[in-house]
C-alpha cells in the first residue's frame, strides 16, 4: 500500500488581471484570452484563460506536497475538458491512485465542482 498522501489543494481565483498577467509572462496574446470582443463572437462566447494557467495548479500542489524536487522526474498526463472562464476560482485536487504505483490522479475542477483538467501525475521515484 502507498503511504502517500493526497496532494495540498491549491486554488486560483481567474480573474482578467490574472490572463493578462499570465499572457504577458507567457506573451501568448491570443485574442480568445485578451480581446473581450473578439472572444464573444467566437464558439467560446467569453474570454477563456490560458489552458497551461490552470494546469500549474498542479504542479504547485505537487510541489507544495513533495518539495521543488519532486517536479524533476514527474510525468503529467492530461486532457483539457472544459475552458476556464473569466471569474472562475479553480482547484486542484490529487488524490492517491488506487493501481498502487505511486501515481497520483489529478483533477482541476472550476467553482462548480466541473472539471476543467483531469489526468495522472506519475513521480519519478
Amino acid at each position: 500500500m502507498d503511504a502517500r498522501a493526497d496532494l495540498v489543494t491549491i486554488s486560483l481565483c481567474v480573474d482578467r488581471a490574472t490572463i493578462r498577467r499570465y499572457a504577458e509572462i507567457t506573451d501568448d496574446f491570443n485574442p480568445i484570452h485578451v480581446d473581450p470582443d473578439f472572444a464573444a463572437s467566437t464558439p467560446m462566447g467569453g474570454v477563456i484563460a490560458h489552458g497551461m494557467l490552470s494546469m500549474n495548479l498542479i504542479w504547485q500542489a505537487l510541489r507544495a506536497t513533495h518539495g521543488d524536487e519532486a517536479a524533476r522526474d514527474a510525468r503529467l498526463d492530461v486532457r483539457f475538458v472544459r475552458p476556464v472562464r473569466e471569474g472562475d476560482t479553480v482547484s486542484v485536487m490529487g488524490r492517491t491512485s488506487p493501481n498502487g504505483n505511486g501515481s497520483y490522479d489529478v483533477t482541476v475542477v472550476n467553482q462548480r465542482g466541473e472539471p476543467v483538467i483531469t489526468g495522472t501525475l506519475s513521480l519519478g521515484n
